[in-house]
């Protein structure tokens, strides 16, 4: 059997050369501390009073120099990554300059900032009685000087690498921002923050220059492993190179266990849904419900929204609103206003008898299920549920407990201790919404919980979210773009366009006239838009459209026809339609057991029609076929916009 290989680029000789000559640069001097070391008097010399009271010493400043970092680091780097504010490039430079500057002149500048007559130093001295130069605590300023910018990089990118819709889903269920940080935002950052740490403890172990300078080399005080190699240098070369060697295998040790998340960017590793159709209880069946009526009782909605987003909401308990739009109609900023999470738009909101406006997202009673459910990697299904109310403050043993109801009611209990890696899409949204609802929200915010999922999934989990909707007592929103969502979940249909609301009706209504062409094209419709005369409409393609029954001239309106109501014919049809195109076939897609055909016209915009696939056949369709349309005027409806 042949074996094919996969060829390998040769990487250019002019290339090649300098790379291969960097390595060798780099290996030659570890290679020399090999090959000079003393292997037979190496223990000897790591075991003299000397050497371990200057490794103790080390091991003692990069300790409480990485315990500083740790301190005043992660909110540095917090802030860094996630506050817009003036001054941060300053900020982020300062951060970065220890790392550029030469460690002497580190030593000069701390003197100059905390020596007995710099700018702090006689105040510390007077007041808190502390000396920091040529003292242990010298030697702990001048390592977490240099060391700190490491933590502070690391972390920082790692943060920059995480969504914060995980943060903002934690705060909508009631997290407060420091419970959000220590619970979702450290785990989720903690390869960044590890690597960072040892990074930070290794160049600690390390300093040289600027401890020198700034503690000076006090033997037992600030005399720290380099130091001592430093110095034994002068009398004993063949200790310190056994010293160094000790040295270079702590931080070849340290590079080793990070694997790469220095070198890689320290990119967030978050969980993705992994549909598993193998999965013999994959989709269980939806249990028996009862009512699911949250315990706080029942509450109304009412918001006035500012900003990009202007409009208001009134809504009564148990009430669910489908709001819908095009992409940039503003349908994600009005749910963001809604919770406080944006400057784009402020919601004046009263949820019942309670004015929520001036309190922050955490506080609101708002719960927030973002498209891909933002369910937390780092917890279990069952912990993800119990989250919001653990942030309420319920006892552990109890919130898991109601968790696990929700988890069961929503047909998803038999998967509690799975990961969010280990769920099937449709599993993971139920349980993002077993998390919201168990929480016992005010309102609901869905936004497009259903987009990512297939078919026959989506199927379920609409069929288990409209059972749960129904005895919600509060009110919620849902963001979709599926027009069997909008008609099948909500009780009115909110049409957003540019911020503003074009129609806020029940579905069956926006069905009968929708007053958006993305609306009407989203619920399968042909809609023209035009100026309507005392014929018709003149329509913004060009063309015009006859209807049946006479209407005021001058206004602005929409011309809805049924795909099905589109006849197609291959010559120029004669009889009783007033409406009559040519065009020409642009695509053929299936819809059920008919076909659904793009047809591109001069005079009008693009129509769609519906027909069979015998007619088709018998129409001999394909792209790029000529084709004239024709529409009867009475299955034209005008609606005014």
């Amino acid at each position: 059997m042949t074996r094919h290989r996969t060829a390998r680029a040769r990487p250019p000789l002019a290339l090649a050369v300098p790379a291969l000559l960097g390595v060798a640069f780099l290996m030659i001097p570890l290679i020399g501390i090999l090959v000079r070391t003393q292997w037979s008097e190496l223990g000897t010399h790591l075991t003299t009073p000397g050497s371990v009271e200057a490794l103790k010493l080390s091991l003692i400043v990069s300790c409480w120099a990485l315990g500083i970092s740790l301190v005043l680091g992660v909110p540095l780097a917090w802030l860094l990554a996630r506050v817009e504010f003036r001054g941060k490039a300053l900020v982020r430079s300062l951060v970065l300059l220890p790392m550029v500057l030469p460690p002497t002149v580190g030593g000069v500048a701390l003197l100059l900032g905390f020596g007995r007559r710099g700018l702090l130093g006689p105040f510390l001295d007077d007041v808190f009685g502390i000396t920091l130069p040529f003292h242990t605590s010298g030697a702990v300023v001048a390592a977490t000087f240099v060391a700190m910018p490491f933590l502070v990089i690391s972390l920082e990118g790692a943060l920059g690498g995480l969504r914060p819709g995980y943060e903002e889903t934690a705060a909508s269920l009631g997290a407060s921002p420091l419970r959000v940080f220590f619970t979702v935002t450290v785990p989720m950052v903690a390869p960044g923050l590890i690597a960072g740490a040892a990074l930070t403890w290794a160049r600690a172990l390390g300093e040289f220059g600027a401890t020198i300078t700034f503690a000076g080399n006090l033997p037992g005080v600030t005399q720290t492993l380099p130091l001592q190699v430093y110095l034994l240098l002068q009398d004993s070369p063949e200790a310190a190179t056994s010293l160094s060697l000790l040295l270079l295998v702590i931080a070849m040790c340290v590079l080793i266990a990070l694997r790469g998340r220095w070198t890689s960017g320290n990119a967030v590793r978050e969980d993705h849904h992994a549909v598993q159709t193998d999965d013999p209880v994959a989709e269980a069946p939806e249990p028996e419900t009862g009512g699911l009526v949250p315990a706080g009782g029942r509450w109304s909605l009412h918001a006035d929204i500012t900003g990009f987003n202007q409009l208001t909401l009134d809504a009564e308990p148990g009430t669910t609103i489908a709001v819908v739009g095009e992409n940039g109609a503003g349908k994600t900023t009005l749910l963001r206003a809604l919770l406080g999470l944006t400057p784009r738009a402020h919601a004046g909101l009263r949820l019942g008898d309670d004015d929520v406006t001036a309190l922050p997202p955490h506080r609101r009673g708002v719960a927030w299920v973002p498209q891909d459910g933002a369910l937390f990697p780092h917890l279990t299904a069952l912990a993800n549920t119990a989250y919001g109310l653990r942030a309420q403050r319920i006892d552990r043993e109890q919130a898991r407990a109601r968790a696990r109801v929700w988890l069961d009611r929503l047909g998803v209990g038999h998967l509690a201790e799975r990961k969010p890696a280990q769920l099937s899409g449709g599993q993971a949204q139920r349980v993002a919404l077993a998390r919201a609802l168990a929480a016992e929200p005010r309102l609901l915010l869905l936004d497009e919980p259903l987009a990512a999922l297939d078919q026959t999934t989506r199927a379920r989990v609409r069929h288990a979210l409209r059972t749960h909707l129904a005895s919600f007592g509060g009110v919620c929103l849902i963001v979709t773009h599926d027009p069997v969502e909008a008609v099948s979940l909500a009780d009115r249909v909110l049409v957003l366009a540019y911020g503003r609301a074009l129609q806020d009706a029940p579905p069956a209504e926006v069905a009968r006239n929708p007053r958006s062409p993305w609306v009407a094209r989203m619920l399968g419709r042909n809609a023209w838009p035009g100026t309507t005369t005392t014929d018709g409409l003149k329509l913004a393609a060009g063309g015009t459209v006859t209807v049946a029954d006479p209407v005021p001239e001058g206004s602005q309106a929409l011309a809805i026809v049924a795909p099905e109501a589109v006849s197609l014919h291959r010559a120029r049809p004669t009889g009783s339609p007033r409406n009559v195109w040519p065009g020409t076939v642009r695509e053929i897609t299936a819809s059920g057991s008919r076909l659904r055909i793009l047809i591109t016209s001069t005079d009008v915009a693009d129509v769609v029609a519906e027909i069979t696939p015998q007619a088709a056949a018998e129409l001999f369709l394909a792209e790029g076929t000529e084709v004239w349309c024709s529409v009867k005027a009475t299955e034209i409806t005008l609606v005014t916009v």
